[in-house]
């Protein structure tokens, strides 16, 4: 399994809460249906220095050879739209990282209700 994190910073939170719902309403999918298994939308309870936001989408892919196909045939035109929807003047940052997942653990007393 393949862990693709990526980051976005913003300078307005507004412009975060915007970005955040086209993640939810649209964008998070169309990743799942060009290749990734699952994703997580998380909002960063304390932004770091200069930022308005801090949001992060964890994406996992089954195998590197799947993420590489995803960067290859699909990332770019998903990339593109959101650039076109949130311009960086917008005052938006991206961060990206990859790593393969060693492990994973879930907790059973969630279950449990």
């Amino acid at each position: 399994m393949l862990a693709y994190t990526v980051f976005c910073d913003f300078t307005n939170a507004s412009v975060a809460d915007r970005w955040v719902q086209w993640l939810l309403e649209e964008h998070v999918e169309d990743v799942c249906r060009a290749g990734a298994l699952s994703a997580e939308v998380v909002r960063a309870d304390t932004p770091p220095d200069g930022s308005a936001a801090r949001c992060e989408v964890r994406y996992r892919f089954a195998s590197r050879a799947d993420f590489d196909r995803y960067e290859r045939d699909h990332a770019p035109r998903l990339r593109a739209e959101g650039l076109r929807r949130f311009p960086l003047e917008e005052g938006l940052r991206y961060t990206r990282s990859t790593g393969e997942i060693l492990a994973g653990a879930q907790s059973t007393s969630a279950a449990r209700g």
